[in-house]
């Protein structure tokens, strides 16, 4: 975002394209809140410094939210009973080689189908 006005350009050709875009840690480095309204994005991850205040903002403009820092089932569950679809963190996966990406693939159980009553 050091140059708003081509990565609008840039998205806005993305988006034309029929590419979902998200914004990567909302609210860290040089991501800025003013930039949401402008910008032609479907989804927003939120930098875990955030996460607490920031989902009602995220489903109010229409986003997909994602979270990140989902390192417990605790937190899993805690997020789940606020309405997100997506979260992200060790609770997962811990990052790994490309290689061992389709062994992680075939035993990934979406958050969707956690039974957390």
């Amino acid at each position: 975002m050091g140059d708003p006005i081509r990565a609008c350009a840039v998205l806005g050709q993305l988006e034309r394209s029929s590419i979902r875009l998200g914004v990567d840690d909302l609210g860290s480095g040089q991501t800025s809140l003013s930039y949401l309204s402008t910008l032609p994005e479907h989804e927003m991850k939120i930098d875990r410094s955030l996460v607490s205040d920031m989902v009602e903002l995220g489903h109010n403009l229409g986003f997909s939210v994602d979270g990140e820092g989902v390192e417990t089932l605790e937190v899993l569950k805690a997020i789940a009973a606020t309405g997100w679809k997506v979260a992200q963190g060790y609770f997962s996966a811990k990052p790994m080689a490309v290689e061992d990406l389709a062994n992680w693939l075939e035993r990934y159980i979406p958050m969707g189908v956690f039974d957390f009553a």
